[in-house]
C-alpha cells in the first residue's frame, strides 16, 4: 500500500497504557517520534487517540478508590474530562519539542451526522493539516456516553474510520497491542494464525465467528467494522502492533505489516457517488461563462464572482446543481453558503459602495473537492 500521503492513525487505550491503568509515557513518546518523522517527510497526519479515561483514572486514583466505582458512566465522564487535558498536555510537549503544533478536536457522532457540522469539521481538519498542524481527535467522552458504556457505536475505531472518510484519507492505521487480526483470540489459543490480508470482510467475519472472547471480540469486531466503513469510501486500512519500533514507517513504506484491508475504489469515486446520491432536485446556482470554463476546463472551484443568480432555498452543506449561462447543468457540489448569504453576495457585488464585498468574496461557494462535473468539455478531466 503506497502513495499514502494523507494518513489517519488511531492509538488504542491498551496500546497507550501498555496494559496498565495509566498512560505509558515511554510508549507515547516512541509513537510520537515515529509520527514526527512522517510529518517531516511531508505526510499529512491526523491522530485519533484514546487514553483520556486512563489518564484521568490515574490522576484521581485516591478519589476513585474511596468514593466511586471507576466503571460507572458518571465516574468515567469525570475521568475523561480531567484526562483529556492531561493527554493533550503530553501530546503538546512531545510534538512541541519538535516544533510541530497540535490541535484538539472533540467530536460526537451527532457532530458528524449533522450536515452543517460535518462540513465545518471537514473544513477545519483539512485547514489544519494544510497548515502542517497535527489534529488530535477524540470522541467527546464527557457527553458521548455510548463509548463510556462500552457500546460499539461510540468507539474510537469507528470514529477513526469516520474521520478517514471525512478527509478522504489514503490510509487508516489502527494501532493496538496485537500484530493484527487473528483467526482466533491469541490470548486463548497461542496457535491462532495472523491474517495478513483481507479481501472480503464478510468472509473474514464468518471465519472468526465466535472464536474471540467477549472482550477480545468486542475490540476486534469494532476494528473490522471500521475497516468496512473506511474501505467502502476509498481508504486502505492496516491493523498493526504499535509496540513494535518503527512499525509506522514500515507500514507507510508499503511493507507487509499486520493485517491489511485494501479498498476497491478511490476516494474520488467514493466522494462522487456520495455527492451524486444527495443532489437537491430544486436548488441551483447559475454561473457566467467564465466560471463555467473555470469549473469544467481548469478544475477550479466556484467563486462568488462567477455567480449570476440562484434558484431555490438551501442551507449550508446541501448538494446543489451548477448551471451555465446556456442553462446546461455542468456540475453538482456541496455549497458553503445558504441561499440568503449568496443573495447578499450578489447584492454586494452590484452595490460595492454599500456592502463590504471583499469580506464575503474570500471563500469558495463550492470547493472543487466537493464538486462533481456532470457536463462540459472537461468532463473527462475530473
Amino acid at each position: 500500500m503506497k502513495n499514502n500521503q494523507r494518513v489517519v492513525i488511531k492509538l488504542g487505550t491498551t496500546l497507550l497504557t501498555g496494559g496498565s491503568n495509566q498512560l505509558d509515557l515511554d510508549i507515547l513518546s516512541s509513537l510520537v517520534k515515529q509520527i514526527v518523522g512522517l510529518h517531516k517527510k511531508g505526510y499529512q497526519i491526523i491522530i485519533v487517540s484514546s487514553g483520556a479515561v486512563a489518564a484521568g483514572r490515574h490522576s484521581l486514583n485516591n478519589w476513585i478508590t474511596t468514593n466511586e466505582s471507576s466503571n460507572n458512566v458518571r465516574s468515567r465522564q469525570i475521568m475523561a474530562s480531567i484526562g483529556q487535558g492531561i493527554l493533550m498536555h503530553h501530546f503538546q510537549e512531545l510534538f512541541g519539542a519538535n516544533q510541530i503544533p497540535v490541535a484538539q478536536a472533540l467530536l460526537t457522532h451527532n457532530d458528524i451526522s449533522d450536515r452543517i457540522s460535518y462540513l465545518n469539521i471537514r473544513n477545519l481538519l483539512l485547514d489544519l493539516i494544510m497548515l502542517r498542524v497535527i489534529p488530535i481527535v477524540n470522541e467527546n467522552d464527557v457527553v458521548a456516553i455510548e463509548e463510556l458504556e462500552g457500546e460499539t457505536i461510540g468507539d474510537n475505531d469507528t470514529l477513526s474510520a469516520l474521520v478517514s472518510n471525512m478527509i478522504d484519507a489514503d490510509l487508516l492505521i489502527l494501532l493496538g497491542d496485537l500484530e493484527g487480526l487473528y483467526s482466533e483470540d491469541p490470548h486463548l489459543n497461542p496457535k491462532a494464525k495472523l491474517i495478513d490480508f483481507v479481501e472480503n470482510i464478510e468472509d473474514i467475519e464468518a471465519r472468526i465467528g465466535d472464536s474471540w472472547t467477549n472482550q477480545g471480540r468486542g475490540g476486534m469486531v469494532t476494528k473490522i467494522n471500521a475497516a468496512r466503513l473506511a474501505t467502502s469510501s476509498g481508504t486502505n486500512v492496516v491493523i498493526a502492533n504499535g509496540l513494535i519500533p518503527d512499525n509506522l514507517h514500515r507500514i507507510i513504506s508499503g511493507n507487509k505489516i499486520g493485517t491489511q484491508f485494501k479498498t476497491r475504489i478511490t476516494n474520488l469515486e467514493s466522494r462522487k457517488r456520495w455527492l451524486l446520491s444527495r443532489e437537491s432536485s430544486n436548488c441551483s446556482i447559475h454561473v457566467d461563462s467564465g466560471a463555467a470554463k473555470a469549473i469544467t476546463q481548469k478544475g477550479g472551484s466556484l467563486l462568488p464572482s462567477g455567480i449570476i443568480t440562484i434558484s431555490g432555498q438551501f442551507t449550508k452543506g446541501e448538494i446543489i446543481k451548477i448551471i451555465d449561462n446556456k442553462n446546461n447543468k455542468i456540475a453538482i457540489g456541496m455549497v458553503n453558503y445558504t441561499n440568503i448569504e449568496i443573495e447578499e453576495i450578489i447584492t454586494a457585488r452590484s452595490k460595492p459602495n454599500e456592502h463590504p464585498v471583499e469580506k464575503i468574496m474570500s471563500n469558495e461557494v463550492v470547493h472543487r473537492d466537493n464538486m462533481v462535473i456532470t457536463g462540459g468539455s472537461a468532463n473527462a478531466n475530473q
